[in-house]
């Protein structure tokens, strides 16, 4: 997180929708953001209320969407967060460099070209729900793919860390 605000200036108001423990949400609200946290499964952060964000949006919201998606539901996740934002607004999604894989993927990508891919140079282990005592992780290879609803050129791909 800290490596993509480096980058990039998000709307005052982020919506952090699958927020599990708040990994993210933390590091955003300590950068000044007001984050509005929720998930379908309440972990002990956010919102205790149960958002189901596929099939369901905040009312009114103008801010931005920041999150680290299930990969299961990748592109699910991109489209609703890009019905979501308002008109230039930014959608920001930590995902597996892998994602850009995939004949399906290839034509989602068409019709809505993230504006950047920040590629971490180096790979990054990540463990589920921030616990790493008892799973294995392994480095993998990620990126920050960042969407500006209404952008329509070349997507530019970054490298960070």
């Amino acid at each position: 997180m800290e490596l993509l605000l480096a980058e990039e200036v998000f709307a005052p108001v982020i919506w952090e929708c699958a927020c599990g423990e708040g990994h993210l949400s933390k590091v955003l609200a300590a950068h000044g953001y007001e984050v509005i946290s929720t998930d379908l499964i309440y972990r002990g952060f956010g919102d205790p209320e149960p958002l189901d964000f596929l099939k369901e949006t905040l009312e009114d919201f103008e801010g931005d969407i920041i999150t680290n998606p299930p990969y299961k539901y990748a592109v699910e996740f991109v489209q609703q967060a890009l019905n979501s934002v308002r008109p230039g607004g930014k959608v920001a999604m930590f995902l597996k460099l892998q994602f850009l894989e995939g004949q399906s993927r290839k034509e989602f990508f068409l019709h809505n070209p993230p504006k950047t891919v920040y590629v971490s140079a180096s790979r990054l282990v990540c463990a589920l729900n921030g616990e790493f005592k008892d799973n294995l992780p392994r480095a993998v290879a990620y990126a920050w793919y960042v969407w500006e609803k209404g952008y329509t050129g070349d997507t530019v791909i970054k490298w960070i860390n």
